[in-house]
């Protein structure tokens, strides 16, 4: 950065100035974060474990797991220490690690649902084909491919912030660092940065999005000409998948499509995706699902009674 960006450090306004709220958010917000990492963690665990779970589907899952944990991890623990303090600050390269780690997380999370919807994809319209198309190699390409467009998206969001002069004033008014909140803080022009992040961050949201809309309206016209039990199937293996992805990509639709400003409603919508969203995936995708509850309660009883083995 250029000698002239004096700005060392960000102080964040948080989600509310009166002190009793914050209190509050604080008894909601650890438990929640906890939830998140617990939940998560027992599906990554659930997979690894589990002789039955070794189908592409959950081999999915469980990285979409991680990334979930890690994901909520860059807004969630600063989140909360700030809810007991009056000065919320964060440095200027701890703002941009931070910027760097959500995008790159967000941008894999991303992937990995597209990942995913290609994958029910082959297993309804290709199922004589499923096993021999959808390999282990192949699954950890797609998995390395969601890593790698995770962190070129990423990369394009930090190249484009790194170099704008920060001279003051340094209030952000949110509770984690983000492109659209730091394009209000530079000190010079920044529509073009803004447009170049809206290309970057919304539009591949919405390409991924209408994306994954393609593909289910294909697995449902191929569904057409199943038996009911077939169609239910399927469909219930969907379902689940469809929910993450409208909760997912709902709400960044909506932050990365309008223009730059700092809204009230904006603080609710990102709370939601990275405190709320995290936490209904596991739910989500384990509730509807026998066959995972039947590993988890296996997994359970591995525990309980160690000395059973794990077979």
């Amino acid at each position: 950065m250029a000698n002239s960006h004096n700005v060392t450090e960000f102080i964040f306004l948080g989600l509310s100035h009166n002190q009793e709220v914050q209190r509050v958010c604080f008894v909601i917000f650890l438990p929640l974060y906890m939830a998140i990492v617990v939940g998560n963690f027992l599906v990554v665990i659930t997979v690894m474990t589990s002789r039955s779970l070794g189908s592409p589907m959950y081999f999915f899952l469980s990285y979409l797991s991680f990334v979930e944990i890690c994901y909520s991890s860059t807004t969630a623990p600063k989140l909360i220490s700030d809810l007991l303090t009056d000065q919320k600050s964060i440095s200027l390269w701890g703002c941009l690690t931070q910027l760097f780690f959500f995008h790159f997380l967000g941008g894999t999370e991303m992937f990995l649902l597209t990942m995913m919807a290609y994958d029910r994809y082959v297993a309804i319209c290709k199922p004589l084909n499923y096993t021999t198309i959808m390999t282990q190699q192949v699954c950890a390409i797609l998995v390395g491919i969601a890593w790698l467009g995770g962190f070129v998206h990423s990369f394009a969001q930090i190249l484009l912030t790194f170099h704008l002069p920060f001279c003051g004033p340094n209030v952000i008014d949110h509770y984690f660092c983000d492109v659209l909140p730091l394009l209000n803080l530079a000190c010079s022009d920044t529509f073009l940065i803004g447009l170049l992040i809206v290309a970057n961050g919304g539009t591949l949201s919405v390409i991924s999005f209408v994306v994954l809309l393609v593909s289910y309206v294909v697995i449902l016209l191929h569904l057409r000409n199943q038996s009911s039990e077939g169609r239910l199937k399927a469909l219930s293996t969907c379902v689940s998948h469809i929910t993450v992805v409208v909760l997912f990509f709902g709400p960044l639709v909506f932050i990365y499509l309008r223009p730059s400003a700092t809204l009230t409603v904006d603080k609710i919508v990102a709370v939601f995706y990275t405190m709320v969203t995290p936490l209904l995936n596991p739910v989500i995708y384990t509730l509807r699902n026998s066959e995972f509850k039947n590993a988890m309660k296996k997994l359970w009883v591995r525990t309980m009674r160690p000395d059973d083995g794990w077979g």
